[in-house]
């Protein structure tokens, strides 16, 4: 109990002459110990290196869970320590909507057949959106993480252990001047009342401050170095977070390629199925605006009746075809003949075309095969 007590009066000190010593810094009446530019470099490079991965950190969160409750309940998680629950993708999620909207609907319709091959579509890019989470969170995010609650608390606690040691040694100096000073006040004084063990006090007051100096001195040099090392090692940690975002960037860099190849696919898909999408005998228009050939699923409109799409009404740039020989085309989308007079037209597939005189432009002589007929030239991809 009687140790503990002195430890206590003891720590009670040291805490005072600290506060002392940094409240007389404040008011500009106590000088300060500076550290060395490079060390100051140092600090200022941990800091930045601190606020910015911090700021890095969030915002690749959000960017891989925008869904703010979702992210706090992931974080309520983490510090319970707890395995967080696996949670459904938004893509995932709305394939399966979609697939059990076709089951309602039927799948034998065009449109239940259409909404499963996009429902399963959704759930692969869904299922890819998970492993790009997964890969951002365990490749890039937790190095991050690790670094803040590891690394930079270690930092952290050392500057505060250092500058704790920077206020011992200023306090320690500022008692030895006053101990010097007094010191030499009392050797200037005239020795008439006998003060010479006064003057042994004071002598042995100042060398006690001396030897606490030293003391002082030889903590505060070895924490420096400790806490030199340390930010030093923050080269190393730009190094590693260097490799975690080449394998952000890599992850990231095949998330899209998977969702570009997935919609690809769909698209090819779909376009092969013209039942899927002609549920009368209207003949679909192309999208208004769009150019023919970057377009590759057709629309239905709904039109009060059967009507030739011509270019004042979908707004392609007029294809002029040759005044005489004959060409290749590719068809872009599929095509009911309206009457004999027509051609039937398949998406993707490749008919020989020309021109008659008095034809109208937005028309062309199409021939697959056996069989001749006119077809629109807004269907046509012309090749040569």
């Amino acid at each position: 109990m009687d140790f503990n007590v002195k430890k206590l009066a003891s720590d009670a000190g040291v805490f005072f002459s600290r506060a002392v010593q940094f409240t007389e810094e404040k008011l500009g009446q106590a000088e300060k110990t500076e550290l060395d530019a490079h060390f100051e470099n140092l600090l200022g490079r941990a800091d930045s290196t601190k606020n910015w991965t911090e700021k890095i950190l969030r915002q690749t969160e959000v960017l891989l869970q925008p869904n703010p409750s979702a992210r706090i309940e992931e974080f309520l998680y983490e510090k319970l320590d707890r395995k967080i629950p696996s949670r459904i993708t938004n893509g995932e999620l709305l394939g399966q909507y979609m697939i059990e909207a076709a089951s309602e609907f039927g799948p034998g319709t065009p449109y239940g057949s259409t909404l499963i091959k996009v429902g399963e579509a959704q759930r692969h890019l869904g299922a890819a959106d998970r492993d790009f989470i997964q890969s951002s969170m365990i490749n890039f995010l937790t190095p991050l993480r690790n670094f803040l609650e590891g690394d930079w608390k270690t930092i952290s606690k050392e500057r505060r252990l250092l500058e704790n040691r920077r206020l011992d040694l200023d306090a320690c100096k500022a008692r030895l001047k006053k101990a010097k000073a007094a010191e030499a006040k009392a050797a200037a004084t005239p020795d008439f009342q006998e003060t010479r063990p006064r003057n042994y006090v004071l002598s042995a007051s100042a060398s006690a401050a001396e030897q606490e100096l030293r003391l002082a001195q030889a903590g505060f040099d070895h924490q420096a170095e400790v806490t030199r090392l340390l930010l030093e090692g923050i080269s190393s940690t730009h190094t590693n977070h260097l490799r975690c975002l080449h394998e952000f960037v890599e992850a990231q860099g095949t998330y899209y390629a998977q969702c570009y190849q997935y919609t690809l696919d769909l698209q090819k898909l779909l376009s092969r199925f013209p039942g899927t999408f002609v549920g009368n005998t209207d003949k679909p228009v192309p999208p208004h605006g769009a150019s023919p050939s970057a377009a590759t699923i057709p629309v239905v409109p709904s039109l009060a009746g059967p009507c030739n799409p011509t270019q004042s009404s979908v707004g392609f740039p007029e294809v002029s075809p040759p005044s005489s020989g004959t060409r290749r085309a590719r068809v872009l989308y599929d095509y009911d003949a309206a009457d004999s007079s027509e051609l039937q037209l398949l998406a993707d597939e490749l008919i020989t075309v020309y021109s008659l005189p008095g034809m109208d432009s937005d028309w062309l002589m199409g021939e697959k095969g056996t069989k001749k007929g006119k077809v629109p030239v807004t269907y046509l991809e012309l090749l040569n």
